[in-house]
Order: structure tokens, then C-alpha cells, then sequence
């Protein structure tokens, strides 16, 4: 035999070319496997009765620990959440749904969001990631830069929706995340919002920020910190799609089609 061959049909180069096909296979297994770990089964409009889990199968469950203490079990049993501030616009499963009130308030459609643990997201050291520059002494805005607080916020209609008055940092991303706006005061108390500065529009020049998502009167219903010094998980993903579902629910001609 030839040298390499292992018989008179297989050689040392066609065993490796099997060992990575069967290997690349049981990988692609392993991962479509762990991925379901999370939002499996998926909810069918047809019932309880319909387990909608695809292939490979959800696996056995796994605890995790966390690196601050504690564990988690995946996958787990999950209620799913009510629908209950949409109609499905067809009597077939997999209708669209349509808002009966405000999306945004509601947290329907594009302004939907997880149920997050209603805990602050922790760094390595475990201190709070999100804060905002009051609390942190270490981080501030170099000299060079435009300052954000102090400038005006203005929604896409061109109306004073309020002012900056504190940003907040992500200490591990070292970056800004939220706006804190002070909006005018009502029943002689001042109302304080965070906007994602992701969808903030900054005009230094102009000592104004532009909101694009959404009107001015969009922040005097937007979702505010149960403590004024913190933010959870779950606020930061209601914060976020309320203001991120404006592209598509602040006014009635964004959710109509162009033609």
C-alpha cells in the first residue's frame, strides 16, 4: 500500500476529512441545541396542545452560576405574557396584532420588552454599571467636548420637550448610555426621564439635542426610575423601546405604509 493508506480504500487523509464532517456535524447539533436554552418552546396561536420547539429538541436542563452569586436554571417553565392591550387583525394563527391604545405605554409591537430580572446590571467588581455621573466621582467629560448638560432637548416636531441635567455612563463600556431630562415642572415638582443617547442628536453649536424618535410630548409619559440614582434591567429595556418604537408609533403616518 501507498504511504498514508490505512486499508486498500482509506487513507490518513480521508479519515481526517470524515473526523471533521462528523465533528462539524455534532457541533452544529451542540449549538442548536444550547440556543434553545432561552424562549423555547415557542407560544402557538393554536394552543397549548402544539409544542413548537423545531430540531433539534430544547435540551435537559442546565444551572449556571452566576459570577456574582447565585444560580439560574435553562431552559425553565415560563408563563408567557397575556396579550392583552392587542387584537390580532385576523381570525388565522400568526394574525399581525393591532394596538387598541398607545403601543408605547403599552409595550406592544415594536415597543415590546423582556421581563428582566428588575436588578441593577453589575460590572466585574460587581458595582452598578449604569449610573450616572452624580454617583460616579472617576469618569467625566473631557474639556475639548461638547457637555450635554445644560443643552436644551427638543423632539422631532421642534418643541422643548425639556433639559439635560446628568449623564448616564456605562462604567464597563466606558461610553455614554442615557440623557437624564429634566422636564418642566408640574404640581411644583420636576419630572426627570432618561433618554437613550443612541437615538439623541447632538448640536453643540446650538446647545440643543434632538430626539428624532419622538415628539415633545412623547417624554412626559415615558417610563421613569423607581430610584432616581439606579437603573434596572428591566427599566433599561422599557426605557429603550419606548423611546425606540417612536420610529414607528410616535406619529400615525410612521406606522402607515409609504404608498
Amino acid at each position: 500500500m501507498p504511504t498514508g493508506a490505512l486499508t486498500g480504500y482509506m487513507d490518513v487523509a480521508q479519515l481526517t476529512l470524515w473526523a471533521f464532517w462528523l465533528f462539524f456535524a455534532g457541533l452544529v447539533f451542540y449549538l442548536r441545541s444550547e440556543d434553545k436554552r432561552e424562549g423555547y418552546p415557542l407560544q402557538s396561536d393554536r394552543g397549548d396542545r402544539v409544542k413548537v420547539q423545531g430540531w433539534p429538541p430544547i435540551p435537559r436542563a442546565k444551572t449556571f452560576r452566576l459570577p456574582h452569586g447565585g444560580t439560574v436554571t435553562a431552559p425553565r417553565k415560563e408563563s408567557p405574557d397575556p396579550i392583552g392591550a392587542a387584537t390580532p387583525s385576523g381570525g388565522w394563527p400568526g394574525a399581525p396584532l393591532v394596538p387598541n391604545g398607545d403601543p408605547m405605554i403599552d409595550g406592544v409591537g415594536a415597543a415590546a420588552y423582556a421581563q428582566r430580572e428588575d436588578v441593577p446590571d453589575l460590572t466585574l467588581h460587581g458595582d452598578n454599571r449604569v449610573v450616572p455621573l452624580r454617583v460616579d466621582g472617576h469618569h467625566y467629560v473631557e474639556a475639548d467636548e461638547a457637555d450635554p448638560r445644560g443643552m436644551t432637548v427638543l423632539g422631532n416636531d421642534r418643541q422643548i420637550a425639556g433639559v439635560v441635567t446628568d449623564l448616564w455612563i456605562d462604567r464597563s463600556e466606558m461610553l455614554i448610555r442615557y440623557l437624564e431630562v429634566e422636564l418642566p415642572a408640574s404640581a411644583g415638582k420636576a419630572r426627570h426621564v432618561l433618554l437613550p443617547f443612541p437615538l439623541a442628536v447632538v448640536h453643540g453649536g446650538r446647545r440643543e439635542i434632538t430626539a428624532a424618535s419622538v415628539l415633545a410630548r412623547h417624554f412626559a409619559t415615558a417610563p421613569t426610575l423607581v430610584n432616581p440614582d439606579q437603573i434596572t434591567k428591566r427599566e433599561e429595556d422599557r426605557i429603550s423601546a419606548y423611546f425606540a418604537s417612536g420610529h414607528l408609533y410616535a406619529t400615525p403616518e410612521r406606522s402607515e405604509p409609504l404608498i
